[in-house]
Order: C-alpha cells, then sequence, then structure tokens
C-alpha cells in the first residue's frame, strides 16, 4: 500500500510539473505564479526522499526475507536428517527382540541384590570393609604328631614316639578367621586405613578337644597405615603387627598382598620364609610405581638348637681363670614374663629389632606380569653368663629373593624364592634353630637354607590346581671336640627305627634335624561364586621327610644308624569354607 501511495504521489507530482511548464511557456507574463512553482517544487522533492526511504525499507525486507529462507533451508535438512536417525531407530527397535516381564524383573532384583550386598559400608566419612571365612577341615596324618591344621613339620621317629606308629585324623574349625579394613581420605593425595585379623589358633590353659573345644581368638595382623601419594611416586608408613617384610608379595611392597602358598595347612610349605610380627615400616615407591624401597625395624626372637643351650652346665668361661661351671642364660624363667603365658613359652634376651631392608621391581614384559623382589636382615643375639657378670651378644646376616611370573596371563602363576645365611632359622616354615651354643656358652648363629617352587593353574574360572616343593637344611657346626654344637658327632641315634618296650627304656635317637623337604599338591573348587559370597572346597596332599645329622650308631651291623636317619609323614587336608564378603 505504501508503494501504491507513493507512486500515485510521484504521477501526481509529474503533473503538476508537467502543467506549471505549460503554463510557463504559455504565459510567461505571469511572473506572479513564480513562487506557486517553488513551492510545488520542495513538495516534490520531499516526495522523492519519501520514496529513496520506502526504497530502502524495500531492500531490508528482501534481505531479510533471503535469511529467512535460508534458515527454513537449513531446518528442513535438519528435519530430514533427524527423519532418517529415527527411521534407523526404529529398524533396529524392530530388528531386537521384546523383554519380556521376567527378564525385567530380574534386572530390578539383580540391581537391589547389588546394593543389598555391597561390601563395604560408611561411618562419618569412613570407608568399613568386612572380611574373612567360616572354615571346617578335616585332617589326616599318617603318623600321630599331634598337631592341629597348622603342621610342626617335627615328624617323630619311631623310637622316639609310641604314637608315631598310629596315624591321626581330627577336624578343626580353627583357622576361620574374621578381619577389619578401615580407611579414610584426609585430602587427594593421604589415606589413612586400620587393618585387624584374627583367626582361632590360639591355645589358653583352659582350651581343650575333649568336650568344649573351646579355643580362643588370636592376633594375626593389626596395622595402620599412612599413604601419600604424588602422582609417579609415594611414601608408605605401617606401624603395628603384620607379615615381616621379607615375606613375598606381589604388588610392589604393600599390605595385602603377601603371596602365601594357596594350601590348607596352615603352617605353609617348608622354604617359604616369612613371620607375622610386630614392627615399624617405612616405604617408598619410583618410577610410577614399578620400583619399590622399603626397610623394617621387627620385633626379635631366638630360637636355639645343638647341645650346650639354655638350663644345661657348660664348662670354663672363657677369660675367667678357673675351672668353674657355669649357666647360659639366654632365657628368663617363666616367672619374669609378667601378662605372658608363662606355661610352655619363653622369651629370649634380645636387645635390638631385627632390621629388614627390601627391594622389589615390577612390570609387564610382552603381556606377562613380573614382580622381582630382593631383600637383606641383620639380627643380634645375646646371652648372659651366670656368675660372671658377662654378656656377649653374636651377629648375623641374611639374604634371598624372589620371584613371581605370570607364564600364561590368568592361565598359570609361577614363584620361586630363595634365602640364605645365618641365624634365619626361625624366618622358615620348618622353624629350624637360629643358634647354637660352644663350651664356653657364647652362641654362634646357624648356617642355613631355604627353597621354594610352585605355581597355580588356573584351570577353569571355578577351579585352581597347584604344586609346591620346599626344602630348608642346616649345616653342621660343632665346637669342643665335636661334643657342643649342632649336629654332634656323639649323639645315639641307634634307636630311632626301634620302638622301646616303656618309655623309660627308650633307644636312643638324639641327633639334631638337618633337612626338612616337603612336596604338595593340592585343588579349589568354587561350588558357589555370586552375590551372596564364595563357597568353595579345598584338598590337599603333601609328603614331609625329616633328615638328621649323623651320629653313633649300635655297631657296624647297624650302619643305617650311624649314617642319616630320616623319616616322613603323609598329611591329607579337606576342607570347606564361605566368604560371605
Amino acid at each position: 500500500m505504501k508503494i501504491r501511495t507513493a507512486l500515485l504521489a510521484t504521477a501526481a507530482a509529474n503533473m503538476l510539473i508537467a502543467g506549471a511548464a505549460d503554463a510557463a511557456t504559455h504565459k510567461k507574463a505571469h511572473r506572479a505564479a513564480t513562487s506557486s512553482n517553488a513551492a510545488l517544487l520542495a513538495q516534490v522533492k520531499a516526495l522523492q526522499s519519501e520514496v529513496e526511504s520506502l526504497r530502502g525499507e524495500v531492500e531490508t525486507q528482501r534481505n531479510a526475507q533471503t535469511v529467512t529462507a535460508a534458515r527454513v533451508d537449513t531446518t528442513e535438512s535438519a528435519l530430514q536428517t533427524t527423519q532418517t536417525q529415527v527411521q534407523a531407530v526404529q529398524q533396529q527397535v524392530a530388528a531386537t527382540p521384546p523383554v519380556t516381564k521376567d527378564q525385567v524383573n530380574s534386572q530390578i532384583a539383580s540391581a537391589i541384590d547389588k546394593e543389598h550386598h555391597n561390601d563395604k559400608f560408611y561411618f562419618k566419612g569412613i570407608t568399613i570393609q568386612p572380611g574373612g571365612f567360616l572354615e571346617l577341615s578335616d585332617i589326616y596324618r599318617s603318623r600321630f604328631q599331634g598337631d592341629d591344621i597348622a603342621s610342626s613339620f617335627n615328624v617323630p621317629f619311631p623310637g622316639q614316639s609310641h604314637a608315631s606308629h598310629t596315624s591321626e585324623n581330627r577336624f578343626s574349625a580353627r583357622q576361620s578367621r574374621v578381619s577389619l579394613l578401615a580407611q579414610g581420605a584426609p585430602n587427594a593425595h593421604t589415606k589413612l586405613a586400620m587393618y585387624g585379623e584374627f583367626d582361632f589358633q590360639g591355645g589358653a590353659q583352659t582350651s581343650n578337644s575333649n568336650q568344649s573345644n573351646s579355643y580362643v581368638p588370636r592376633i594375626r595382623n593389626l596395622y595402620g597405615t599412612v599413604d601419600w601419594d604424588e602422582g609417579s611416586y609415594g611414601l608408605h608408613v605401617l606401624a603395628g603387627q603384620n607379615w615381616s617384610l621379607l615375606t613375598m608379595q606381589s604388588k610392589g611392597i604393600t599390605p595385602r598382598s603377601e603371596v602365601t602358598p594357596p594350601q590348607i595347612d596352615a603352617q605353609y610349605v617348608p622354604g617359604f620364609a616369612w613371620a607375622r610380627q610386630p614392627g615399624i615400616r617405612l616405604v617408598g615407591d619410583f618410577m610410577d610405581h614399578h620400583l619399590w624401597l622399603g626397610v623394617s625395624a621387627e620385633n626379635p626372637q631366638t630360637t636355639f638348637g645343638g647341645s650346650g643351650l639354655p638350663g644345661t652346665v657348660v664348662s670354663v668361661v672363657s677369660g675367667q681363670g678357673s675351672s668353674q661351671s657355669t649357666s647360659n642364660q639366654v632365657n628368663p624363667a617363666g616367672g619374669f614374663q609378667q601378662f605372658y603365658n608363662g606355661v610352655g613359652s619363653s622369651l629370649s634376651l634380645n636387645h635390638t629389632p631385627d632390621f629388614i631392608g627390601k627391594v622389589a621391581y615390577e612390570d609387564k614384559i610382552a603381556g606377562h606380569t613380573v614382580h622381582i623382589e630382593g631383600f637383606g636382615i641383620y639380627r643380634t643375639f645375646s646371652t648372659h653368663l651366670d656368675g660372671t657378670s658377662t654378656n656377649r651378644d653374636a651377629h648375623a646376616f641374611g639374604y634371598g629373593g624372589s620371584i613371581a611370573l605370570n607364564i600364561v596371563p590368568k592361565v598359570l602363576d609361577v614363584q620361586l624364592s630363595g634365602i640364605g645365611g645365618r641365624g634365619i632359622g626361625r624366618y622358615g616354615s620348618a622353624g629350624l634353630p637360629d643358634v647354637t651354643a660352644d663350651a664356653e656358652g657364647n652362641l654362634h648363629p646357624l648356617k642355613e637354607f631355604m627353597l621354594l617352587a610352585g605355581g597355580t593353574l588356573h584351570a577353569t574360572p571355578q577351579l585352581d590346581i597347584y604344586a609346591f616343593a620346599g626344602e630348608e637344611q642346616e649345616r653342621r657346626q660343632l665346637y669342643d671336640g665335636g661334643t657342643k654344637g649342632l649336629g654332634v658327632l656323639n649323639a645315639d641315634n641307634s634307636g630311632c627305627f626301634v620302638e622301646a618296650p616303656t618309655t623309660a627304656t627308650a633307644f636312643g635317637c638324639a641327633g639334631n634335624t638337618r633337612r626338612i623337604r616337603q612336596l604338595t599338591a593340592g585343588a579349589w573348587d568354587k561350588i558357589y561364586n555370586g552375590s551372596f559370597g564364595r563357597a568353595q572346597i579345598g584338598f590337599q596332599w603333601s609328603y614331609t621327610q625329616r633328615q638328621l645329622f649323623d651320629g653313633t650308631g649300635a655297631g657296624d651291623d647297624l650302619p643305617a644308624y650311624a649314617g642319616m636317619p630320616q623319616t616322613h609323614n603323609n598329611m591329607a587336608f579337606v576342607t570347606f569354607r564361605y566368604y560371605p564378603f
């Protein structure tokens, strides 16, 4: 409408101009019309200006229409893409089988069950995770040893024990275990944790297997940790009772990663080096958690072997200038052990901790996980010579290492470890002695080595099969013409295989233990593994051999007794375990 009006106005103006020009041509005399024409010209200019303005508006509308048309094209293209996607989804839905009501209910039940059986709970910002298992085991030994679920490996000779001529069988639930792990993180780089683990292998004076079978709980592990993680490296402190630092591990030098043989026997395999004892540990990890360095100070204790030991009378004391006899004191009497079980227990006179240093490296090589360790241990042993005001120390060192290798990922794992040195006996599963004594009452650390090799086959996700071989052996150390020390030459072994008519007339079998060996194999079958925990059954068989140092016999007609007598024991274990967490 505005354009039409403008055109009509322009036409009218042109007609007026034409009329005016014609009037000027024909009526030049009328000068009075000049002013009127000027007014008309001004109006025409105004109309022309309005026309130009209208032309600008028209151009603006044209541009807006162009933009709108482009937007419409874009919208139509997006709509076409969406329609294509909808058609693809419709085709996918059509190809997908319908979900049944049972499937929906199953998924809902699974989600509820997972939430209900979460293996952690929370308290004031602390994550608390319970653990442990219930166990019932059946134990069989071809020679009676009087052991429970943990074997002593001190296999009796027929001449040493009348009961060794019969086998033993018993049930035990004492290896059942409970644990609790509490963790908190004050900041992004710091983690605090406390871990406690307990079983029922403690034996108070009232514990018995006659009626109540009432055995007491005992500490396995109870410690706290502080971990600082700075990305590519970290610092870790542990204080409390835990596995010794020299125990083989599978992940750096971290607690709860110890690689124990996966067997039922709670004493593990001879050749496996370990201890659980109070101490403090400092560990650093470097090279993006591939290299670990650790040191620890741990509770000391000494075990003794051979002759000239605590409670016996030894000969002349060196430097005293007389022929007096004196006792070699290395263990206080039971009355000195306040708050300890004074019946059948003893404390050695150690006055410095056992110091252990360890380095571990782990990596993946061609997809195979490799963990390598090396360690050293320093120990001090002490004695007091009665009546002399004399205290004497002996020092000892040990060293060892291990390797754990994933031969076939998730299928076959193998491990090999060894330790050698002096004064290391109590760190072996066989529990051979640390020291012996000479005729003057001085302590001498015994030389020993331990070896362990084995592997675990993960035959199926439910079935593991394992086999291990281990050995611990000590070297003979003699003093005073071979009558003092370990493996004395005058030990009477003539009665090792002869059962005496009565215990009062028992024949001799006095040789010290030289070597303990064992072969063991077994399997674990997970009969249930789901949201309600895990249930599994285990089987283990082991063959243990004990060998003595040679000594004197009953003459040339019995040369075996003058050699190195050895005996053996076959043991079998069957167990059921339920892990609820």
